[in-house]
């Protein structure tokens, strides 16, 4: 565990921490007006290794070798130019710190860290951190790398995978989403889970820069349901040549037959599950991979979605509530789902497959080019 302390004066800043992986839907923005909740659990926290925060630089300013050293394959709207290793965490853990003021602008609701850190020390006014609260945002403080330093005051073990199995952690599809400002308040309705639609955004670039243009056939349930209409949409029709699989702690195939593997990434390592039950590869963009080997044919999920999809849990009875027969179960109705098909976030996806070497092919720059008509036809 790690305490973080001012830069400038030492004074401490944080609750006792635990490193995690950076969420995929770290940087989401989601819907119009939504009221997103914390990113980060109580007690972690997560680093984003890229550069982030102002200043920003647009693509056109950037020298194509500069790009590509950077790990970027394919044009984005803009890079930042603002240092690298940004600590996410909860804002709860924070201690010691103020607003201030003059920096506390924001899009429509909240705070939005558009501005540079908008929290200094209290103890010697440092610039510290940016809180993050607006609308359609995950609420987050994100601490300034150049201004805070960590202090190492414990260093418990990673759960295995087999201990992972063993906890409740899991992310069901479908929340309520709330709404910011209406007349009548806060209002809510069922959806797709954010979280999901971040998850398939990543996992979807991953399928398409391994494919190769050749059609995916991923398995029939939850997971055709979150992937199948994508991958037929931006994929040829034909046979299928390529067999996706959901691999992992727990499945009972390992999915050594299938050509890609869907498996899951360690939430506090970052690191991909495969089949002989070791961490590989980082979660978040694959690295030189070796030509034909696992990492090679493996799409990260967030843990909680691939448990989710590998083992899907019904929505169980429940006791009644008071009474003679409090001890009785009843058969609640199941959760409400979804009206609307299920959408992959389009700037997770273009997030992640910019970053692999695979977008600079011309059909996946395409994709990209053509992104806003694919959101038109519902893909995104």
């Amino acid at each position: 565990m790690f305490v973080f302390e001012c830069a400038g004066c030492g004074a401490r800043l944080t609750s006792p921490l635990s490193r995690v992986a950076l969420p995929v839907h770290a940087h989401q923005k989601y819907g119009n007006g939504i009221q997103l909740p914390v990113l980060m659990e109580t007690g972690t926290f997560a680093v984003e290794p890229e550069p982030s925060g102002p200043p920003w630089r647009r693509w056109e300013e950037i020298d194509p070798d500069e790009a590509t050293a950077r790990g970027i394959h394919a044009p984005v709207p803009a890079l930042s130019d603002g240092p690298p290793g940004a600590v996410a965490i909860a804002p709860g853990d924070v201690r010691g710190t103020l607003l201030i003021p003059e920096k506390a602008g924001g899009y429509c609701c909240g705070l939005d860290g558009a501005d540079g850190p908008n929290m200094a020390c209290e103890a010697c006014g440092l610039p510290v951190a940016s809180r993050i609260d607006d609308c359609s945002l995950w609420q987050v403080v994100w601490l300034a790398p150049n201004a805070v330093r960590h202090r190492l005051v414990g260093d418990p073990a990673p759960l295995s995978w087999s201990e992972l199995m063993e906890t409740p952690r899991t992310t069901p599809p479908f929340e309520p989403i709330a709404t910011w400002g209406s007349r009548s308040g806060t209002s809510h309705w069922w959806s797709w889970s954010p979280q999901w639609e971040a998850a398939a955004g990543r996992a979807l670039a991953h399928l398409l820069a391994a494919s190769e243009r050749r059609p995916v056939a991923v398995p029939d349930g939850p997971t055709a349901e979150v992937l199948r209409r994508a991958l037929d949409a931006l994929l040829p029709a034909g046979p299928p040549a390529l067999r996706a699989v959901l691999a992992g702690p727990g499945c009972p195939a390992s999915g050594t037959d299938a050509d890609l593997l869907l498996v899951p990434v360690h939430p506090q390592t970052g690191e991909l599950w495969t089949p002989g039950g070791r961490t590989g590869g980082s979660g978040g963009v694959t690295a030189a991979p070796t030509p034909g080997g696992t990492a090679d044919r493996s799409v990260p999920l967030p843990f909680g979605v691939w448990r989710w999809l590998a083992f899907p849990e019904p929505s169980p009875p429940v006791l009644t509530s008071g009474g003679r027969h409090a001890e009785l179960l009843r058969d609640d109705l199941p959760e409400p789902r979804p009206l609307h098909p299920f959408r992959i976030d389009s700037g997770v996806f273009r997030h992640t497959l910019v970053r692999l070497p695979a977008a600079r092919s011309p059909w996946l720059r395409e994709i990209l080019a053509d992104l806003v008509e694919h959101m038109r036809a519902g893909v995104f």
